[in-house]
C-alpha cells in the first residue's frame, strides 16, 4: 500500500473512491452521499484550493481508502471531510495510515489542530436516538458505543470528544465533534 495525491485528471480513481464513498457511509450515514453524482462531486470538492485529498492505493492503483481535509480558522486547523475506507479492509489499518500521513502533512504546513464531525445517525451510539438537551455534557461523558461506530477508531489515535452537535442531522441525530492536537 501506498499514499499518494489524488489527482484532478486522473478521472477513473475519482469515480472509484466515489463508489467507496457511498458504500463506506451505507451504514453510519446513508443519506451523505446516495448517489454517484453526489459522491462524484464530493471528491472533486476535495481537489480544490485550501483542501488536500490523499489516496490509499493496492499496488495496482486500486484505492483502498481516501481521505480528504479542508483548511479552516487560517490554517491553524483542519478538517477530516471524510475519511472511508473500502468496507471489507476495514480494521486494516488502512484509515490510521491515512489520518498519519494526513497529520504529518499538516505538522509541515503548520497547523496546530485536526478536528472532524463524526454523525450517528442510525442510534450507533448511547448520544443517539435521544433528546440531548438540557444535560448534553453529561451524556457526553457517558458515552458508549452501541454498535460500532467511528468514534472509537479515532480515539485511538488521541482524537477526544469536544463537543456535540445536537439534532445536527434531524431529531436524536448528533453530530459528534472531535479533535486531537497535531504532533509536531
Amino acid at each position: 500500500m501506498r499514499i499518494i495525491d489524488l489527482e484532478p485528471s486522473n478521472e477513473r480513481l475519482i469515480r472509484q473512491i466515489a463508489a467507496m464513498l457511498i458504500e463506506g457511509f451505507k451504514l453510519t450515514a446513508p443519506t451523505a452521499w446516495p448517489d454517484i453524482d453526489g459522491a462524484v462531486a464530493e471528491v472533486r470538492e476535495s481537489l480544490g484550493d485550501d483542501r488536500l485529498s490523499r489516496v490509499a492505493v493496492d499496488e495496482d492503483g486500486a484505492p483502498l481508502g481516501w481521505i480528504g481535509g479542508i483548511r479552516q480558522y487560517n490554517g491553524h486547523a483542519w478538517e477530516i471531510h471524510p475519511l472511508v475506507v473500502r468496507p471489507d479492509l476495514q480494521g486494516s489499518g488502512i484509515g490510521r495510515a491515512l489520518v498519519s500521513d494526513f497529520e504529518q502533512r499538516l505538522a509541515k504546513r503548520g497547523a496546530d489542530t485536526i478536528f472532524l464531525g463524526t454523525d450517528d445517525e442510525q442510534g450507533m451510539t448511547s448520544l443517539g436516538g435521544i433528546d440531548l438537551y438540557p444535560e448534553v455534557t453529561d451524556h457526553i461523558r457517558n458515552i458508549r458505543n452501541l454498535r460500532r461506530h467511528p468514534y472509537e477508531f479515532y480515539q485511538k489515535p488521541g482524537f477526544i470528544i469536544v463537543g456535540v452537535m445536537p439534532d445536527a442531522n434531524g431529531p436524536g441525530k448528533p453530530d459528534i465533534l472531535m479533535a486531537k492536537r497535531v504532533a509536531k
